[in-house]
């Protein structure tokens, strides 16, 4: 099942579904039939089907949460010292540009920590300790930042002023089919 913002089910929520798989292991242990058991817990008669099916198997032990099924492979620490690599930036690890992207970050932790996640596993360890992607915003090396805030207070409001002012004869305000 995928969740909303790619997270999955809170500490809280898995043990509330956890709940409900005991609820219908009590009710497998009287008699009822999987139809009865999704209609009184209001799921689908394919997870009982599941659930029952572990529970024979494994018994209450095969219902129980196993825990997050994204659990990071890095510990705190771990993740402290990839943070300050981050901090570093790429050109000191060995990269032309000082653009981090999800390859290289990937790369950084199999050679820091000799553990291998995929490109998606990388961006989620990532987000769920508060990184974002960014772009770098790319100017001219002529750009004159005094100009652009002397145009933007003088220059435009007299064109932005113009374009207010043009009558309902203009080009930019008839209507379909008046003319």
């Amino acid at each position: 099942m995928r969740y909303a913002q790619g997270g999955g089910l809170t500490e809280s929520e898995r043990t509330a579904r956890e709940q409900i798989r005991l609820q219908a292991v009590v009710r497998f242990e009287g008699g009822e039939t999987n139809y009865a058991v999704a209609a009184a817990l209001r799921v689908s008669e394919r997870s009982v089907e599941r659930w029952r099916r572990a529970w024979r198997e494994r018994g209450e032990a095969g219902v129980l949460s196993r825990g997050s099924p994204g659990r990071s492979q890095l510990s705190d620490i771990q993740i402290a010292r990839l943070e300050r690599e981050l901090e570093r930036g790429p050109l000191v690890h060995g990269w032309a540009d000082q653009r981090w992207t999800r390859a290289r970050i990937k790369t950084l932790i199999g050679r820091l920590f000799h553990v291998s996640y995929t490109v998606e596993g990388t961006w989620r360890l990532l987000k769920r300790h508060g990184w974002s992607w960014q772009q770098p915003t790319r100017r001219a090396i002529e750009r004159d930042d005094e100009a652009v805030e002397v145009w933007k207070k003088e220059t435009w409001p007299r064109v932005r002023a113009s374009r207010r002012s043009a009558g309902p004869g203009s080009s930019s305000r008839t209507r379909p089919g008046s003319r």
